[in-house]
């Protein structure tokens, strides 16, 4: 660039590159070629830095903009110019690059020819050195020669060899040279050489151990499994007809430990000789052990309530399962218990189905319904043990075969029964049903109480309104009283809880059920007319053997 201003050296500078801007550069790498544009990827050299760095000879270097400095000799000067390249381009060219290039290494692996080992040696693979091949790339495509250019490429070596797989090979070899007995309460069972291959998993793909198969061996242990299998059982209140309460004690359950037990069969058929393993069983304990049970400190029970069932099989369905949610709910002295909370939401993936409900005062088909049954029994406990019963909905309707003013609804997760514990001892809810309906005890400890229920006159409201229907199926005029209705009423229901003859507390209770509308169907179709009689013919004589007409008139007809 001797004698050039800087603006001269540019100018030479540029037009020498466009030149080359079309030109590709031919890259090689792991004996295959790869033909790449400047502009391809928009790689441009910043020339007029270059230009004044070569005029000023100054050799302080400028600041990278893009991926890397090139470095170009031109006219006996060494310049310094910095390229703009387009990454995503350069990283895309670059990865179609290494998808021809990049050989991932083979690691050694060990396979077995009948029941002998082999150990298959593991082979190096090379990949692009992409960081390295980026910074070649723009290098080459900035600059002004086009010979063919080496990417960097790196061996890549494997991570297990033959060296690392030969004590695994001798602990196979020893694996399959005997039989391995499997042993559990005295009884016992022989996996033979061909069974445990194919019971152990190869080290292969970087793995540089022994495994066995879990998903074999839980089929080849299958029937050994179900035979010691047994499901907790949690203690239990058995009430006695005294009321006092006995423990039933609990009962770990137990299941075969299958991780364990695998690793006791390969440690087993590890060794040369004592090839035996015990099968490992894990116990796990219940929701509930007997000394959990005995630190509630249940002495008797406090009451009961049973109803009986009613409706549809799916509906004494929802009162089962609700039933067998509830057993076992433990209510702390001093806590509130939530039926919605401890029962859950009632859908079908939970096993309850669709069963007549109340809804805004009429009875129709939905999830869960019957449930408020349930609650209306706890309800009832709750009432004649003489807890406190801290949230309660009637139901909107009256339903005869409940105490008046002594029952329960409820919908998750909005209308719900609450009761609180105001004893100084821990309430279980004992909850069960039979073949003719269900039951729930409250069990507990504490001072005695005694409840007094008052009930006044369920009294009549209003009368039911009436419901006209259409009914295409009769005539016009005609009508059918579907439902006769029932009036809208109210009752009060007082209950006084003693204790030690003391008045506990003293309540009263109102509840207010709606009325049932007369459902009356009236017809919509129209009546057929009567057929018209034809009119006498004047001239037509009678037949000779047709018999004389006879009319008749006034009562006694026929």
């Amino acid at each position: 660039m001797a004698g050039l201003t800087a603006e001269e050296a540019q100018a030479k500078l540029e037009a020498t590159a466009r030149r080359y801007a079309s030109v590709p550069v031919v890259f090689t790498a792991a004996d295959r070629r790869f033909s790449v544009r400047p502009g391809s990827l928009d790689v441009e050299a910043d020339w007029a830095g270059a230009a004044k760095a070569a005029v000023d000879r100054g050799d302080s270097p400028l600041p990278l903009r893009g991926l890397q400095r090139v470095w170009l000799r031109l006219a006996g000067t060494q310049v310094e110019p910095t390229a703009d390249v387009f990454e995503a381009a350069l990283n895309e060219r670059l990865r179609r690059v290494a998808a021809q290039v990049d050989r991932p290494a083979r690691e050694a692996s060990l396979i077995l020819d009948g029941l002998v080992p082999e150990i298959v040696p593991g082979q190096a693979g090379r990949r692009l050195d992409r960081a390295a091949a980026a910074e070649t790339m723009v290098a080459a495509l900035a600059g002004f020669e086009r010979a063919e250019t080496p990417l960097p490429v790196i061996v890549d070596a494997p991570g297990v060899t033959s060296a690392t797989l030969e004590p695994v090979a001798r602990q196979l070899r020893t694996v399959l040279s005997a039989p391995v007995r499997l042993t559990f309460n005295g009884a016992a069972f022989t996996l033979m050489p061909g069974e445990l291959a194919r019971l152990v998993e190869l080290p292969a793909g970087g793995a540089t151990k022994l495994r066995i198969k879990e998903d074999i061996a839980a089929r080849r242990l299958e029937n050994i499994a179900r035979g010691l299998a047994r499901a907790p059982r949690n203690a239990d209140f058995a009430v006695r007809p005294s009321g006092r309460v006995r423990i039933a004690p609990s009962r770990p359950g137990r299941e075969l430990n299958l991780a364990a037990t695998s690793a006791a069969l390969l440690q087993a058929a590890s060794r040369p000789d004592n090839r035996t393993a015990a099968i490992v069983v894990a116990e796990f304990e219940p929701r509930l052990t007997t000394a959990d049970a005995r630190a509630l400190g249940i002495e008797r029970q406090l009451a009961s309530y049973s109803t009986l069932y009613a409706g549809t099989a799916d509906r004494i369905n929802n009162l089962q399962l609700a039933i067998e949610l509830l057993d076992g709910a433990r209510i702390e002295p001093g806590g509130t218990w939530s039926f919605n909370e401890h029962v859950g939401p009632r859908t079908a993936e939970r096993g309850f189905r669709s069963a007549p409900v109340i809804m805004d005062g009429k009875y129709e088909e939905g999830i869960g319904g019957g449930v408020s049954q349930v609650a209306t029994t706890v309800f009832n406990a709750a009432w004649e043990a003489g807890i406190k019963i801290e949230k309660r909905h009637p139901h909107a309707l009256y339903i005869s075969r409940y105490p008046d003013g002594r029952d329960a609804t409820v919908n998750y997760p909005d209308v719900d029964l609450r009761l609180r514990n105001d004893t100084p001892r821990w309430i279980v809810i004992k909850a069960s049903y039979d073949e003719s309906g269900i039951l729930v005890r409250l069990l507990g400890a504490g001072p005695r109480r005694r409840v007094e229920s008052i009930a006044g006159e369920l009294e009549v409201t209003g009368p039911p309104r009436t419901e006209r229907e259409p009914d295409p199926t009769l005539y016009v005029g005609d009508r059918v009283v579907e439902f006769a209705g029932e009036p809208s009423r109210e009752i009060r229901v007082e209950r006084i809880v003693y204790q030690r003859g003391d008045v506990l507390y003293h309540e009263t209770w109102y509840t207010h059920y709606r009325y049932e509308a007369r459902i009356v169907r009236y017809g919509t179709k129209p009546r057929p007319e009567e057929p018209k009689p034809p009119p006498p013919q004047k001239d037509e004589k009678p037949k000779k053997d047709d018999p004389p007409t006879t009319t008749t008139t006034g009562p006694g007809d026929g």
